[in-house]
C-alpha cells in the first residue's frame, strides 16, 4: 500500500472549484481548507476539489453520499468510522490509515477550537443534526468476537493481541511478537525455574514464549473461559503442561510467590479506581528479589480523551492509564521502577501486519455472523491503530519495576 507519510509531488494540483454546497458540505471544506497540513483530494459527485495546504498527491478520498459531511462534523471519528462501515465514502487513491493520519497529524480538533468562527459553524451542524432523524445511526452494538476473527488476525504461532517490537520495517507479524516476548523476558531477566506470573495472559502466548526459551515455570490467568481452554490445548501440545497452565481468574484473586510477573495489555481494561489494587496485588506476590512489567497502551498527554469510535465498536470501558497513574501505582505499593520505554511507533508496523493478514484471510469468515460492514469496521480500527501510532498523543508503556529498591541495576537497558 502507499506510503503516505512524503506523498510524491505532482507538477499540477487538482483546482479548487468554488462550489455550490450544502451547509454541512461548505463547512467540512471550508475547515480542511483552512487547516489540514497537507493536501487532500476529494470526489463529491463525479467533481473533484481540493483541500488543505500545500502541493502532492497521493491521498483522495471519494465520497459516496452527502450525507458524510454531517456525520463527520457531528460524530467526529465515531461519524467518520460508522460512514466508512456504510459505505458513505472509500479511498480513491492512498490507504484509510494515511488519511487518518493527515488529520491526526493537522490537530483539528485544537485548530477548531482557537477558531471561533470555524467552531461556531461547526457547531451549527452539530446542533442541527441533533433535530434532524438520522437514518444512518446505528444502535449501539458489540460482536462477540470468536477464534476465526483472531486467527484471521493475529499470526498463528504467538496469537498475541498486543504491540509488537520492530527490528525492520519488514518483520512479519509474528517476528515483531517473538522480538517482542524476547525483549521483555530479557528486560525481566528470566531464568530457568523461574515462577512467571502472566496477568492477562490472552493465549499464553508470553508463557509459552518463557517456558520453551528460558527454561520458566508459571501461571498465566485470565477472565475469558475461551482464551483460557484454547490456551492450555496450546500448552498441551506444545509438551509443556507439566511446566505452565492457564487458569480462569482475575488479578485480585492471586496468591503465593513468583519470581517474575508480567501483564501485557490487561491494564487498560480495568477501571481507574482498579489500579491502586493491581499493582498492590503484584506486590504482593513478588519476593524481595522479584521483577515486574507492565505493558499497556497509554495516555501521554495531560486529558485522556477517550476515542468514540473504539469505545463502542472494540474495547468498551476502555481507558489509557497515564504514565504518571502507573508511577503512582508502583509508588503505592512499593515498587521500585527500573526503566520505562515508549514504544508507541511499533504499534504502526504491528497494526500494518494485522490488516494485511485480515485483508488475505477475511474470506474464511461466516458471511452470517461476519457481514461486510463488521468487516469495514475491523479494517478502520486496524487503520485507526496504524495512524494512532504515528500522529497521536497515545504512548504503548513497558514499565520495568522490581521490589527492592537496592537490587543491582544493569548499567544499560535491554
Amino acid at each position: 500500500m502507499t506510503d503516505l507519510v512524503d506523498p510524491p509531488a505532482t507538477a499540477s494540483p487538482p483546482p479548487r472549484p468554488r462550489r455550490a454546497a450544502g451547509g454541512a458540505e461548505r463547512v467540512f471544506l471550508e475547515l480542511l481548507d483552512r487547516h489540514l497540513e497537507g493536501p487532500l483530494r476529494l470526489v463529491v459527485r463525479g467533481e473533484p476539489v481540493t483541500v488543505g495546504k500545500g502541493e502532492g498527491a497521493g491521498v483522495a478520498v471519494r465520497v459516496h453520499h452527502d450525507r458524510f459531511f454531517a456525520r463527520v462534523l457531528s460524530g467526529g471519528n465515531l461519524g467518520l468510522g460508522e460512514a466508512y462501515m456504510d459505505g458513505d465514502w472509500e479511498m480513491e487513491e492512498g490507504d484509510v490509515a494515511g488519511f487518518l493520519t493527515l488529520l491526526l497529524r493537522s490537530r483539528l480538533d485544537r485548530r477548531v477550537k482557537g477558531d471561533a468562527r470555524t467552531a461556531l459553524k461547526v457547531l451549527r451542524v452539530q446542533l442541527a443534526n441533533l433535530f434532524r432523524e438520522r437514518h444512518w445511526e446505528h444502535a449501539r452494538f458489540h460482536y462477540d468476537l470468536g477464534d476465526e476473527v483472531y486467527e484471521a488476525t493475529l499470526d498463528p504461532v504467538t496469537m498475541m493481541y498486543s504491540c509488537g517490537y520492530a527490528r525492520t520495517p519488514d518483520d512479519t507479524a509474528e517476528q515483531l511478537q517473538l522480538q517482542k516476548l524476547d525483549r521483555i523476558c530479557q528486560k525481566l531477566e528470566v531464568r530457568p525455574g523461574d515462577r512467571v506470573l502472566d496477568i492477562g495472559c490472552g493465549f499464553g502466548g508470553m508463557l509459552l514464549h518463557a517456558a520453551r526459551h528460558y527454561g520458566a515455570t508459571g501461571v498465566g490467568i485470565t477472565t475469558s473461559r475461551r482464551h483460557c481452554e484454547r490456551g492450555n490445548r496450546r500448552i498441551a501440545e506444545a509438551g509443556l503442561a507439566d511446566r505452565v497452565r492457564l487458569e480462569l481468574r482475575d488479578h485480585r484473586t492471586v496468591e503465593g510467590r513468583f519470581d517474575r510477573v508480567v501483564s501485557i495489555g490487561m491494564m487498560e481494561h480495568l477501571p481507574r479506581k482498579e489500579y491502586g489494587r493491581y499493582f498492590a496485588r503484584i506486590a504482593a506476590v513478588l519476593p524481595p528479589h522479584g521483577t515486574g512489567l507492565v505493558h499497556a497502551i497509554g495516555c501521554n498527554a495531560e486529558r485522556n480523551l477517550h476515542d468514540p469510535f473504539t469505545q463502542k465498536y472494540i474495547f468498551p470501558g476502555s481507558g489509557q492509564p497515564k504514565l504518571s497513574e502507573m508511577a503512582a501505582g508502583c509508588e503505592r505499593s512499593g515498587l521500585a521502577i527500573r526503566d520505562v520505554e515508549n514504544l508507541v511507533r511499533h504499534y504502526g508496523p504491528t497494526a500494518q501486519r494485522w490488516l494485511e493478514r485480515f485483508r488475505a484471510e477475511q474470506h474464511r469468515l461466516d458471511p452470517a455472523k461476519y457481514d461486510a460492514r463488521f468487516r469495514r469496521m475491523w479494517e478502520y480500527y486496524l487503520s485507526c491503530a496504524i495512524a494512532g501510532s504515528r500522529a497521536s498523543d497515545a504512548a504503548l508503556y513497558q514499565v520495568l519495576f522490581q521490589k527492592d529498591y537496592a537490587a543491582p541495576m544493569p548499567l544499560h537497558r535491554v
